[in-house]
């Protein structure tokens, strides 16, 4: 026996179906289930009853001829069998009187006359009738339960039904209605004004009762298919709203207000939602692929039909087969019982053809019905599904922010719809792009309270308080708070506002947008035109620079990262517009694939003092005039614009007093002697080029404090370099040096020399020669075999690099040089055998901690060394240790 509850359970996966089943396919159904009955019923009868009864036929002229040719003849002796005269003249012996029959050559012959007498229509039509049912039957709701659709199908029944269920839906659709039904405040301002424009409504249009009832049918009732949905108050329903007017919609709006205060989605329910919003997304993105659902529908209502019109057709004209009276004619089996014909009586033909006649009659509506529905689908564009007009015209405020629906998802909310309407309302709710973002909206508020917010700001190396945001939905309100705030990074933001409460954060002076489109509102960008100091823009298209960065008329620093090359002939392929009102613009750094120098930055020539281009390995036209109008500025960087020779607008820059053009493709430096009207160079920077030598005409640059030359391919190095008074960082490494001259001892500032990464075998003893200034020595990765015990005289060396090198022992003096010492060597980076080599006094000596001399004269100006670029970095003292020597390059 089955248990009530097995059953249950057997309907239960199916029950949800029904949701996608329109009017004409339950009406289909219930007409299968009639044929169904009407053909069960005729079979069962056709079985329980008797066929046919059949009485025999006797001829009268036959037996009449009988008796008189018995009358006339006589009989044999002893008694004989009559005979009887054929028509053909032949005697025949054929019994004088016929004999009734038993009861067994009457269920004999009943027996044979049905299968020969009776049609074969009034024998099988009944089971004919339920296998034609059974195969309506199973086409009926054959696209429910198809492997390929099935699944779709109970996905997006599992997804309504949480929809359904999911409290966001109904703060959602009543926080639509509530909103529908409220005026703006703009039209209550006028109404009550007496100035507004707009006709009031007819006397007779309900707009209260409407009201009501879109209330009553967005207020959370589900199907009962899908369970009971979980209910939440929400805000005030419009039936109850106040009447119409200023003080009406006043009491309105803070009824929202108070209702969305006291309504808010708990953490379980808000992370519910959200998890349900990304499976929707990921449903709609699978279902919009394909539309095998549509086709498999369309294929199954031309079966149906189909089906249904065969039937009816062959069914039909055999109705008229079925009668009551049959004449029999047994053969064979006849002379068995001495009755050729006999007459048959089917006593269940009048109600087998009742039965049948309904049976088609039911057919017929059936196919009335695939026609319809047919009818239907040529009609409407079920492939395309779209929320800006309401499907229930009782509802009239659906979201309608929803984008169309295409393909199986669209074909499955037509469906839906013939059954409920606002079933698709609900799930529209998780389809719309406000309402996931006012759900994120929620939890940022949640999450990102003023506590979470002060405890993100972090000090940066200059001293001001900085805060980093990265992919929010949008700006916390409680960034606002933070009054003390400096600099801000946003970070990979899909959707910024910057509102008028940043008027509050009075200390902010730095904005580093990256990848964030920020919108400001005019109130903030009032604020933004006078406080906002230094703008850094990352983006990939030079489309979406903001318009309102070239109106912050306070803007001194401007950092643009991002696809910026040029297109056309005209060479304007970045949108850098107008840059008239940055007068106080001093810094401008362009990171992207520039083809030329924008003809823009001559607007801001008067007040730019750093220009810096890096761009990304792409070659970079310098026309003649390009920087002539610059005439301000201070320091300029070229890096990676593949140029080949030294720009000859340089010494149109008076004032210039950095150049870097490191990572490019110089190979001499033939226009250098133009470069002695630049008098007040102080750091030049050529790194990362191809320089092979360096001409004689450096020695002109007398106020030059920095020379940059590492990783290029110089092999000497001209007697002029080292005429340069002021030189105090001198960068060598990764060149083909095989030796250093011993006029550098002319360099008396020097307290920087990096020469790694060379072929140096031996160091001149000059080099430590009254060299009171040399602050840091880096030697590593040479061919050096010894070092000058004459290093014990650079009192001021804090640091030296000796790795490799071919080095076999170190000279005990390295201990007089107290920069040096400190635990595990101070600054001293060489291997551990060497360090070995010494004496233990002098390790004893070396591993005492003792303070850094102090410095004599100013410390070397100049930006520092590249950590990529392979030079000496500089550190201070108190960074460098023995062991963090060891384990990284310097």
């Amino acid at each position: 026996m089955f248990a009530l509850s097995e059953l249950t359970c057997l309907h239960e996966p199916t029950s949800g179906s029904k949701l996608l089943k329109p009017w004409w396919e339950v009406f289909m159904d219930c007409l299968v289930v009639l044929m169904l009955m009407l053909s069960v019923l005729a079979g069962t009868v056709l079985l329980s009853r008797d066929k046919v009864v059949c009485l025999p036929v006797v001829d009268t002229a036959a037996t009449t001829s009988s008796n008189n040719s018995r009358s006339n003849h006589s009989s044999p002796a002893g008694g004989g069998v009559p005979v009887e005269i054929n028509p053909s003249g032949e005697p025949s012996a054929r019994p004088a009187k016929r004999k009734p029959l038993v009861y067994q050559q009457y269920v004999f012959i009943s027996q044979v006359c049905y299968h020969e007498a009776l049609p074969w229509y009034s024998r099988f039509s009944p089971y004919m009738a339920l296998l034609q049912t059974l195969l309506l039957l199973a086409s009926g709701s054959f696209w429910l339960h198809l492997p390929l659709t099935s699944a779709r199908v109970e996905h997006f029944l599992a997804v309504l039904a949480k929809c359904v269920e999911s409290p966001w839906t109904t703060r959602s659709l009543s926080h639509a209605a509530l909103h529908e039904s409220t005026p703006p405040a703009h039209a209550v301002t006028l109404e009550g004004a007496g100035l507004s424009d707009h006709k009031a409504p007819p006397p007779g249009t309900p707009t209260t009762p409407r009201a009501r009832h879109r209330h009553s049918v967005d207020s959370g009732t589900d199907s009962p298919s899908l369970g009971r949905a979980t209910t939440s108050s929400g805000p005030a329903p419009p039936s109850m709203a106040p009447p119409p007017g200023p003080r009406g919609v006043a009491a309105a709006v803070a009824g929202e207000r108070a209702g969305q205060a006291a309504v808010s989605l708990d953490r379980s329910d808000s992370e519910q939602a959200r998890a349900l919003f990304e499976r929707v997304r990921k449903f709609r993105a699978h279902c919009e692929s394909s539309d095998v659902i549509y086709k498999v529908y369309v294929c199954q209502t031309l079966f149906k039909l189909l089906a249904s019109v065969l039937i009816v057709s062959l069914s039909a004209p055999l109705l008229g087969s079925m009668s009551f009276s049959h004449v029999c004619h047994p053969g064979e089996e006849g002379s068995l019982v001495g009755y050729s014909t006999f007459q048959c009586a089917h006593t269940l033909a009048s109600l087998l053809h009742k039965l049948l006649l309904a049976y088609l009659l039911l057919l017929a509506s059936y196919g009335l019905l695939n026609l319809y529905a047919l009818g239907w689908i040529a009609h409407s564009s079920l492939r395309q599904y779209s929320f800006s007009e309401p499907r229930d015209p009782r509802d009239p405020s659906p979201l309608r922010d929803v984008p169309d629906l295409t393909n199986d998802l669209a074909f499955l909310l037509h469906m839906a719809d013939q059954y409920d309407p606002l079933l698709a309302q609900r799930l529209s709710v998780f389809l719309s792009p406000v309402s996931e973002t006012r759900l994120l909206e929620e939890n940022l508020d949640r999450r990102w309270g003023p506590e979470e917010m002060r405890s993100l700001v972090v000090v940066d190396p200059e001293g001001g308080p900085r805060l980093t945001l990265v992919a929010l939905p949008r700006l916390p309100p409680a960034l606002y708070t933070l009054g003390h705030l400096r600099a801000l990074r946003l970070e990979l933001f899909a959707n910024a506002r910057l509102t008028a409460q940043v008027a509050a954060m009075a200390s902010l002076r730095e904005l580093h947008l990256d990848h964030c489109p920020l919108a400001v509102e005019p109130g903030a960008l009032v604020f933004l035109q006078e406080h906002l100091e230094v703008l850094q823009l990352s983006f990939t298209q030079a489309s979406e620079l903001p318009g309102w960065v070239y109106s912050l008329r306070s803007l001194h620093q401007l950092h643009l990262s991002g696809q910026l090359g040029c297109e056309g002939s005209g060479g304007r392929g970045w949108a850098l517009g107008s840059l008239r009102q940055l007068r106080h613009l001093r810094v401008l750094v362009l990171r992207g694939a520039l083809q030329r120098i924008p003809v823009e930055l001559a607007e801001v020539a008067g007040s730019l003092a750093r220009l810096e281009l890096h761009n990304e390995g792409y070659r970079l036209l310098l026309p003649s005039g390009g920087l002539k109008r610059l005439a301000g500025l201070a320091e300029l960087r070229l890096q990676d614009c593949q140029l080949d020779r030294l720009p000859a607008c340089l010494a149109a820059l008076p004032r210039l007093r950095a150049l870097d053009l490191g990572h490019n493709n110089l190979r001499s430096l033939e226009e250098l002697p133009g470069l002695g009207q630049l008098r007040r160079l102080s750091s030049l920077t050529l790194a990362h080029n191809r320089l092979l030598v360096l001409p004689p005409s450096v020695g002109a640059l007398r106020g030059l404090e920095v020379l940059d030359l590492a990783f290029n391919q110089l092999q000497h190095l001209p007697p002029a370099l080292f005429t340069l008074p002021n030189l105090r960082r001198l960068l060598l490494g990764g060149n083909l040096l095989r030796a250093l001259p011993p006029a550098v001892e002319e360099l008396r500032l020097l307290s920087e020399l990096d020469v790694s990464e060379n072929r140096l075998e031996v160091l001149p003893e000059e080099l430590f020669c009254c060299r009171s200034e040399l602050r840091l020595l880096n030697v590593a990765h040479n061919s050096l075999g010894r070092l000058p015990p004459a290093v014990g005289q650079l009192g001021q060396l804090c640091r030296l690099d000796l790795r490799g090198n071919h080095l076999e022992e170190l000279p005990p003096e390295l201990a007089s040089c107290p920069g040096l010492r400190g635990g595990g060597g101070g600054g001293l980076a060489v291997e551990d055998r060497l360090l070995r080599s010494l004496p233990c006094w002098a390790r004893d000596l070396l591993a005492q901690t003792s303070a850094p001399p102090p410095l004599s004269g100013t410390p070397p100006s100049g930006p520092p060394s590249r950590p990529g670029s392979g030079t000496f970095p500089r550190f201070s003292t108190t960074q460098w240790n023995f062991h963090s020597a060891l384990e990284s390059r310097i």
